[in-house]
């Protein structure tokens, strides 16, 4: 049996020799226990490598063993390591490589980018075993690279659009420097990960670039409750350029379409007109045929009635274009105007209030009368600028209830004291069945009675000037729509007893910058504005002007207008949004020029510090002045860059008073800039400008104004409108819709 065991290898044998005792007992038992040793040792040896061939890579030898036994239980484990080890590498590559594989297959064929963006989040978020992940496509809509929040996984978002520029945050960083970012750190971030029932921090982070030869197309940003895996982050390197692939693909694909549907539509468009010139050339085919049996005078008149066609087309275009350059004129002059005669009419208003009472009264009648006069000259302003607008049709009416006793006492409020002063009569006359109100534009109306006084009390040395308010029937003669169909017509009609207008001036006298008596000496002043703007205002309305008049006897202008104004009924083009209407007074401020004392909003601004960015150094100069002795501090920056600059050094700052037009960087674009800082969401920031042309307002508020006032400004009206905003009392619902 011992030979069994040691020379023919068989195990389990025990060596059974009869009869012996002594030292060849000894000898049997030792036999016997070395090969049972040696039975476990094999046995154990054998069993482990059954497991490695099916495929179990996690077995060990563990039983003792020595000499040759003890090298194959050596050789073998190592072989299980390193096979284990190669395994694992393989599987993992295998892992690699057939989910970049199976993300690239996803990417294939996808044309929208907002599209591919969500896909990739929720498939790679949960694939890297991460909880959070944003995804930031790159766009240049504004001329600047920005990343915006596309797609995101398990991401809570803030209130706000979620945008980086270069270098800002680690996601600017990452597209500034092209490179990956990964931040590990214990869980005392801000971020915060949330479900319905658990709240956790992240605890490792990575942002990515995704690129298209070194262009900068998006960046991915993952975030894990527990560290990244190497594998994890190897797939994330690699799926980053299969990513910037496919997003390049899609844009260039975009780009394709949209350079092959534009290219359809020329076609298309040359299609229709190649078969109109054929239409044309058939139709002048035709008449040449007919040209050609005609005589020669008829050819010369067709020619020359051609020549004139192509003269009224020039002149037309030629018309077109002095229009737009006026337009264009008045709005550059408008600034050019109202920014020095702000500037005059600030310093005025603060001699004339001599708060350091160091002038005497003669001197504070001097600044009064500078005020005065700068009021009037921005009254002529106003007047050109309301011409023009009316004239390419972007004023707009706002229908309201006006009550009858309300327009008397603005009447009597404003033109008696100047009837007095020239030794005239004034009278308001109502009729007895006139109801309690209309529905007008308040403004509107205000404007033309203001308009037609003014001319009666100027024009009247003797006499009386009446104001009569009375009902009139709707007729068919009346050339406005608005008032055919009106239920009620009321007749505003101012007379006077003043020169009059002779009958061959009658119609010259609704011209723009015309007079009855236009010559360089005639008696009476003026632009020739007033009517002209009066009767296009009453048109806007639904109404008309009507005038009766005998030179030496007096005049009587009616003013027609509906009980109600339906804006659809009303004889002018669509109205645009308008400026702010600052510069018009209110339905009964009084005309008088009044001194006021420091008001309860101006003590509210005591301490508050204002920012103005304004590049006029003489209004700044005013605004400084002014603003300083109501208590206020005030720091300046001449143009957007160093404005920007100035905020971020005093954050102190309570509003910003904003100029619109500036060189190099506009008012426009320093706020935009402003408000991409979210720190500055709350901060006023109020147009101050002299551009006040239609349209303008509504660009301020979609730049991100808070509020826009127009120069030159009104000290009390910009004191209040600052302290209302910079306490948060003010109405934000008016700038909602246009601010960014």
């Amino acid at each position: 049996m011992a030979r069994e065991v040691g020379t023919e290898g068989k195990l389990g044998g025990q060596a059974q020799v009869k009869g012996v005792s002594g030292t060849w007992r000894d000898l049997t038992d030792n036999v016997n226990q070395l090969a049972s040793t040696l039975t476990t040792q094999l046995r154990a040896i054998a069993g482990v490598s059954t497991s490695v061939t099916r495929g179990d890579l996690t077995q060990r030898i563990t039983v003792e063993a020595q000499g040759e036994v003890a090298d194959l239980k050596d050789n073998i484990n190592q072989m299980i390591v390193t096979l284990r080890e190669t395994t694992k590498k393989n599987a993992e590559q295998g892992w690699l490589d057939s989910n970049v594989a199976r993300i690239g297959g996803l990417l294939q064929g996808q044309r929208d980018l907002g599209e591919v963006c969500r896909m990739i989040m929720t498939e790679v978020t949960p694939l890297v075993d991460a909880q959070l992940g944003a995804f930031f496509l790159a766009d240049t809509d504004e001329g600047v690279v920005r990343l915006r929040l596309t797609a995101s996984y398990g991401y809570v978002a803030r209130d706000h659009h979620v945008v980086f520029g270069p270098g800002e945050g680690l996601v600017g960083q990452a597209a500034l420097s092209r490179r990956p970012i990964r931040v590990g750190s214990e869980p005392t971030g801000t971020l915060t990960l949330r479900s319905g029932m658990l709240d956790a921090r992240p605890r490792d982070l990575v942002v990515l670039p995704v690129l298209f030869e070194g262009e900068v197309l998006g960046v991915i940003e993952f975030a894990c409750i527990d560290a990244f895996s190497d594998l994890h982050l190897t797939f994330l390197e690699r799926l980053v350029a299969t990513i910037g692939v496919a997003l390049n693909t899609i844009q260039a694909n975009r780009r394709t379409e949209e350079l092959l549907a534009q290219s359809q539509r020329l076609a298309h468009e040359l299609q229709e007109q190649s078969a109109e010139l054929q239409r044309t050339n058939n139709e002048l085919e035709e008449k040449a045929k007919l040209l050609s049996d005609q005589n020669i005078n008829i050819e010369t008149k067709n020619h020359e009635i051609e020549l004139a066609r192509m003269g009224l087309e020039e002149k037309a275009r030629q018309l077109s274009a002095a229009s737009a350059y006026k337009t264009e004129f008045l709005a550059n002059m408008s600034h050019e105007l109202r920014t020095p005669l702000n500037s005059l009419l600030l310093l005025a208003r603060l001699l004339a209030d001599n708060p350091d009472e160091n002038l005497t009264a003669k001197q504070i009648e001097f600044a009064r009368t500078i005020h005065s006069a700068g009021s009037d000259l921005l009254s002529l302003i106003d007047d050109i600028l309301d011409l023009s607008k009316i004239e390419v049709g972007r004023m707009d009416v706002e229908p309201t209830e006006l009550r009858f006793d309300e327009i008397r006492g603005y009447v009597e409020q404003a033109f008696a004291p100047q009837a007095e002063d020239k030794g005239l009569r004034f009278l308001v006359e109502t009729g007895t069945d006139l109801p309690d109100m209309l529905i007008t534009d308040a403004q509107r109306l205000q404007q033309i009675l203001r308009n037609l006084l003014s001319n009666a009390v100027k024009f009247t040395d003797t006499g009386e000037v009446a104001l009569r308010i009375q009902t009139a029937e709707p007729s068919p003669d009346l050339d406005m729509p608005a008032l055919q169909a009106a239920r009620t017509v009321f007749a505003f009609s101012v007379t006077d007893t003043g020169i009059g207008v002779p009958d061959d001036k009658l119609s010259l006298i609704f011209e723009a910058f015309q007079q009855a008596d236009g010559t360089t000496s005639r008696r009476y002043g003026g632009t020739g504005l007033g009517l002209s703007i009066s009767r296009d205002l009453a048109r806007l309305i639904g109404g008309t002007i009507t005038v009766v008049s005998e030179p030496g006897v007096g005049s009587t202008f009616t003013l027609l207008v509906p009980d109600v104004l339906a804006p659809d009924a009303v004889v002018a083009p669509m109205p645009a949004p308008a400026p702010p209407r600052t510069t018009v007074p209110p339905l009964l401020r009084p005309t008088t020029e009044t001194v006021l004392q420091p008001s309860a909003a101006s003590r509210a601004l005591d301490g508050a510090t204002v920012l103005i960015i304004d590049d006029d150094v003489r209004n700044v100069f005013a605004l400084t002045s002014a603003l300083e002795l109501h208590g206020m501090s005030v720091l300046y920056a001449d143009n957007g860059g160093d404005g920007v600059r100035a905020l971020a050094e005093h954050p102190e700052v309570d509003i910003v008073l904003m100029d619109a037009m500036m060189p190099d960087q506009d008012g426009y674009e320093t706020t935009r800039v402003i408000r991409r800082n979210q720190h500055n969401a709350g901060l006023p920031v109020v147009f101050l400008t002299a551009k006040a042309m239609p349209g303008d307002r509504e660009s301020a508020i979609a730049a991100g104004a808070t509020d826009y006032i127009t120069k030159p400004v009104d000290l009390d009206e910009l004191i209040d409108l600052m302290a209302s905003w910079v306490h948060g009392t003010a109405d934000r619902t008016s700038q909602e819709g246009g601010a960014a």
